[in-house]
């Protein structure tokens, strides 16, 4: 069966955001590429995926974040200096996880959750690696 559409524009994550401007500078610091902006919109990418963000001016975060967007990166510890650096709020701090990433999530200007992650190896056991 052949696909439907490129990989690339199957599956493409919409962000709900209260500040256009505020949050698409937020994703660009971060490296998003700025592909398309609208008064209340705009498409950004990281290498051949999107990331898309709309405006409500009346939209509110939630407490605990409703999801998150991971971006494999090189070295995760580059990023996780980086939003250190900038001073963007952490959800869950950096850590080898079980699942084989090292991997942490920062919060955006609206609460959502941007995870960077690099794998690891796993051992051979199977066992937690850390």
């Amino acid at each position: 069966m052949s696909a439907f559409v490129p990989p690339e524009r199957q599956l493409v994550i919409e962000v709900t955001v209260s500040n256009i401007l505020r949050s698409t500078t937020f994703y660009r610091t971060l490296g998003f590429t700025l592909i398309r902006a609208e008064e209340h919109f705009a498409e950004l990418g990281w290498e051949d995926s999107k990331l898309l963000l709309e405006e409500r001016a009346s939209y509110r975060a939630p407490v605990i974040p409703a999801g998150n967007v991971r971006i494999l990166v090189p070295n995760v510890d580059d990023y996780w200096a980086k939003c250190a650096e900038l001073g963007i709020p952490i959800y869950l701090p950096i850590e080898n996880r079980y699942y084989g990433l090292r991997d942490f999530t920062a919060l955006d200007p609206d609460g959502f959750g941007i995870r960077f992650a690099t794998p690891i190896p796993m051992p051979e056991d199977g066992q937690n690696p850390h």
